[in-house]
């Protein structure tokens, strides 16, 4: 049982704009958590729609300790189950993505239709009762063609995220992408290390040499200048166009257009298109994120998604997923080379960042550092998500822990 005074104790003692106390990072007590006051109770990115786009396609992934699998049914619906057999437990689809009239659990063949709903029992005894036997439902909402679950028997409110993010989000035509490269990296870091690193920029122009070539040196105040006017005239450019543009935040999210460095119109290794069918005309770089676990981008010619998944207190799976127009042929309109080569270098140099990171947080010599507020303004608005999260779940196991104590005292 997790010692919630300690991890009490532990949060009290963060200052406001440093970074977390070291068991945050680094403790088992504080993993497990995690999991249960962070990911078993916040939005989650899995996917796009395309990837289950028929009826019968299924994407099962893991969230936490949870094997869950988004299923579109018969009538055109996703609905979301927990990914787990009600017989004896046995997880029921492997992790990936795949196609089945029904859901058969491998171990004792128990099937259930796509609905959830209990099919076949073989060789159970005639006393058996299946009613009320089904699977687990989770929560499921789309996106203009991205796919978020949740865990939680109330999950935080999603209206405000699909209003605002929504129109920003809806010129990339998502809804025609296809799948075309999957890869998981695993680093040897916590999975908040992992998210900070992915926050913020402060980083690039030393740490990713390519990326920073075809999107926006930050390296000094001049810079920082020059971008925001860049920023400013694109975004009246788009408005005149008709293109959402410019910065929405939520709790749990945020969400901005904004355009490339001069002369480039996608994030490649020469600023030019990767691919030959284009879901749109040069609109810039969108790119949104869920503080849990997901930061994706969205370009004139593709779309990269990135998954954070906690495996252990000093391990995190980042899954990356690269889409394409769906009329987009590999060979004529594009290569994978090309297509992958800025991202497989970026995604090793972040997971070298990120055990280089956890290496000196595990050391005796850490002690939490202030962020800088102009160049890792967004580092600092994960941990205060976080922190509010953390808060929030202390506080309803104080409450419930009180109500549980009066009802045997009464």
């Amino acid at each position: 049982m997790i010692d919630l005074r300690r991890v009490r104790e532990l949060f009290d003692a963060r200052l406001p704009g440093y970074s977390l106390p070291q068991e945050f990072y680094t403790d088992p007590e504080i993993f497990e958590f995690d999991l249960e006051a962070v990911h078993a109770r916040s939005w989650i990115f899995i996917g796009l729609e395309a990837e289950i786009r028929s009826a019968g396609s299924y994407l099962a992934t893991t969230i936490g300790r949870s094997p869950i699998i988004v299923v579109r049914d018969r009538d055109g619906t996703l609905r979301g189950f927990y990914n787990t057999c009600r017989h004896r437990g046995a997880q029921i689809c492997e992790t990936g993505h795949g196609c089945k009239p029904v859901l058969v659990c491998p171990y004792h063949q128990w099937s259930y239709r796509l609905d959830g709903s209990l099919q076949g029992t073989p060789r159970m005894h005639e006393s058996f009762d299946p009613a009320g036997i089904h699977l687990l439902p989770i929560h499921v909402e789309t996106v203009a063609g991205t796919v978020y679950v949740c865990l939680a028997d109330e999950p935080p409110p999603f209206e405000k995220f699909r209003n605002e993010v929504e129109p920003l989000l809806a010129p990339s035509r998502l809804i025609d992408a296809k799948l075309v490269y999957e890869k998981t990296v695993m680093e040897r870091a916590n999975w908040k290390l992992a998210m900070e690193n992915a926050s913020e920029c402060y980083h690039c122009a030393v740490g990713h040499p390519s990326l920073t070539a075809s999107a926006y040196p930050l390296a000094t105040r001049r810079d920082l200048d020059r971008w925001n006017m860049a920023c400013d005239e694109f975004t009246s450019r788009m408005t005149a166009a008709g293109v959402p543009s410019g910065q929405v935040d939520g709790d749990w999210f945020t969400a901005f257009r904004f355009p490339l460095k001069e002369g480039c119109v996608s994030l490649t290794m020469d600023g030019k298109p990767s691919v030959r069918k284009l879901f749109t005309e040069n609109i810039g770089w969108m790119r949104w994120s869920l503080h849990s676990s997901a930061y994706a981008h969205a370009l004139c010619d593709y779309t990269a998604t990135f998954s954070a998944i906690p495996i252990g207190v000093q391990e995190t799976a980042i899954t990356w997923k690269i889409y394409v127009h769906k009329d987009a042929q590999e060979g004529v309109d594009y290569t994978l080379d090309s297509l992958t080569s800025l991202w497989d270098k970026t995604n090793f140099e972040d997971r070298d960042l990120a055990e280089m990171n956890q290496r000196g947080v595990n050391g005796k010599g850490y002690l939490p550092g202030p962020y800088s507020q102009e160049a890792e303004s967004y580092a600092l608005n994960f941990v205060d998500w976080y922190c509010a999260q953390v808060r929030a779940h202390l506080d309803s196991q104080t409450k419930k822990a009180g109500s549980t104590l009066r009802s045997v005292m009464a």
